[in-house]
């Protein structure tokens, strides 16, 4: 995924929507309403363009839609978790998350108490978020890396799941202590994670990006 940066032009955003790998400079403008720093409320006025919007203390995140071994990894984990998942959970992909008026993500996938996506009709609240994952790709390394990984630590999400794709692909599992996470415990392709949070379950990352079958 990439991001790109916006021009403000007389209470308008300007944004050039790419895709990825970038290969040549080309794509489709999108004008948005609204000036930086932007709200919540600005983004439920955004155009359903394909983008993914997020934000970040008001600033904005934009990412096209996930390549295809991106979109693989997020329904293998899911299928994994739910197969795992103890019935008062609910492992789901690409949900709103707001935590604030001006910080706003859609995490990979989530784990969320059944209960909470019973009674959530558009945002999840970061209580409700017990697990977050990330599927790190080329041009997001730095977003998932470090801004999500505080991000989520000051929202006081229990647990943070980064996925590497270049390293096998491997499972960095960031645990919070306090008002922060540990150093991530990393799980590399060809060995076994047996994890127990936010529900036990043992898979070997290199399962993520196997062919059905």
């Amino acid at each position: 995924m990439s991001a790109q940066a916006g021009l403000s032009i007389r209470g308008r955003v300007t944004m050039m929507a790419t895709t990825e790998p970038v290969t040549e400079p080309k794509g489709e403008r999108t004008v948005l309403q609204g000036r930086p720093p932007f709200t919540v409320d600005d983004l439920l006025q955004f155009p359903d363009d394909g983008n993914r919007y997020e934000l970040f203390n008001g600033s904005l995140l934009v990412s096209p839609s996930p390549i295809p071994l991106h979109q693989r990894v997020i329904a293998r984990l899911l299928r994994i978790l739910e197969d795992a998942a103890p019935l008062e959970f609910e492992p789901l992909p690409e949900v709103n998350l707001r935590v604030g008026p001006r910080d706003f993500f859609i995490p990979d996938l989530v784990v969320v108490p059944a209960e909470a996506a019973d009674n959530t009709e558009l945002m999840f609240r970061p209580e409700d978020v017990l697990l977050a994952v990330e599927v790190v790709s080329p041009s997001t390394q730095g977003r998932d890396r470090q801004l999500k990984r505080s991000a989520y630590a000051d929202a006081g999400i229990p647990v943070y799941w980064r996925i590497e794709l270049d390293e096998g692909p491997s499972l960095h599992v960031h645990e919070l202590a306090g008002d922060e996470y540990k150093p991530a415990e990393k799980h590399e392709a060809g060995e076994t994670a047996a994890l127990v949070a936010p529900f036990e379950v043992s898979f070997d990352p290199a399962a993520l990006l196997r062919r059905r079958g």
